[in-house]
């Protein structure tokens, strides 16, 4: 048998018809198949490669963190250099009172332990998200997404959990000193890269103090640079009580993190004892390579090259198929009439040597997450073949 037939047989699907693509080799923004086809990268392995594949101080950090230990003891045990200096490093960018972080495994677990921070924290156990929110798919973070469809089959689920229309102000009244938490997104990236009002994200900060509800940000997606600052909360004038990391948080490598203030965190050290607990949560691998990434964000200056970038992209994504183009920073969604354009345009995307996807909750619109480090150039020639694909 061939690998694809291996594929098949051995490897648990997710879906009826896989990508399929046998990829050998990945650099840049590029991906190499075994036939040697190049695919231009634009979706980073959904919002993961923000410096590319395989950056050469990426690697780098890789390799020399083999070199002196992999995984040692369960987390929060031992002091692991890699877990110190990157959790350093990430408050250094961060208000004051997310000073504390707790690593995990994915973006998926850390919506777990926050769910679980909130409860401990609050002594209360309602849970509050929005409709057409994405938070992962572990039981806990499916009770709290926000499409019935995807929830339905897995039932029963969380109780307490209320979802709520995602800015609207009248959504607000909902919640009470009952409520531990609300989990949001400032942009809800599987709608379509829809993004929050600057009054009503101001309005649900001032609503979770007058309740004493704590306020989770899930920036799995929209952190480190990709929509033009470091954390998207920024450009929404508010602090989370919780920050929910992932993606782009492991540089490639499995990664995810929430973030709270030491005093909340260190509830969960007693009462019970190991109140949440990880093996291989913070891998040392992990972090090296995560921390050597954002270096590369923050020495690079990436950031300050997102809101020219997406100019760029808006400036060329013009066809009459296109109904609109929406983004946050390098986080963008191409709008058609229906999954069945934009199937066309995707396969035809990738017959052309270019990779793109589409959302979750908006099937009609096509992904663009491309690496951070893309240039000009790169995006010319992507928005080329994504307008020859509308041709054809």
């Amino acid at each position: 048998m061939n690998n694809r037939e291996l594929f098949l047989k051995h490897v648990a699907q997710t879906s009826p018809s896989p990508i399929g693509l046998e990829i050998v080799k990945a650099e840049g923004i590029y991906l190499y198949d075994a036939s040697g086809k190049k695919y231009l990268d634009l979706i980073s392995g959904i919002s993961v490669c923000n410096t590319g594949h395989r950056h050469p101080k990426v690697v780098e950090a890789i390799k020399k963190q083999a070199d002196e230990y992999l995984h040692v003891l369960v987390y929060g045990e031992f002091i692991q250099s890699p877990q110190v200096q990157y959790a350093t490093l990430l408050t250094q960018h961060l208000p004051a009172s997310l000073n504390s972080v707790y690593f995990t495994n994915s973006g998926a677990e850390a919506v777990e332990g926050a769910m679980k921070l909130a409860k401990r924290v609050t002594n209360r156990t309602q849970i509050i998200a929005f409709k057409n929110s994405y938070h992962g798919s572990t039981q806990g973070a499916l009770s709290i997404i926000g499409d019935e469809y995807w929830r339905n089959a897995f039932r029963p689920l969380l109780p307490d959990v209320l979802h709520l229309d995602y800015n609207s102000f009248e959504s607000l009244e909902s919640i009470t000193e009952k409520t531990a938490c609300i989990i949001a997104e400032t942009v809800q990236s599987e709608k379509g890269v829809y993004t929050s009002t600057l009054d009503w994200m101001k309005a649900l900060g001032k609503k979770c103090s007058e309740t004493g509800t704590l306020l989770i940000l899930d920036e799995i997606q929209t952190g480190f640079g990709r929509t033009g600052t470091f954390w998207n909360f920024e450009q929404h004038e508010i602090v989370p009580d919780v920050l929910l990391l992932g993606k782009a948080l492991g540089g490639g490598m499995p990664l995810g993190a929430f973030i709270s203030d030491k005093k909340m965190m260190w509830s969960l050290t007693e009462n019970p004892v190991l109140g949440h607990i990880t093996t291989f949560g913070g891998h040392p691998m992990s972090c090296a390579a995560g921390l050597a990434s954002i270096k590369v964000v923050i020495e690079e200056t990436l950031i300050k090259q997102v809101s020219e970038k997406e100019k760029l992209f808006h400036s060329l994504l013009v066809h009459s198929k296109i109904k609109s183009v929406r983004s946050a920073g390098l986080l963008i969604a191409i709008e058609f009439d229906s999954f069945e354009t934009n199937k066309k345009s995707i396969d035809a995307c990738l017959n052309n040597g270019l990779l793109t996807d589409w959302f979750l909750f908006a099937p009609n619109c096509m992904r663009i997450a491309p690496p951070l480090i893309i240039t000009e150039d790169e995006i010319k020639m992507a928005c080329e073949i994504i307008l020859k694909a509308l041709q054809e």
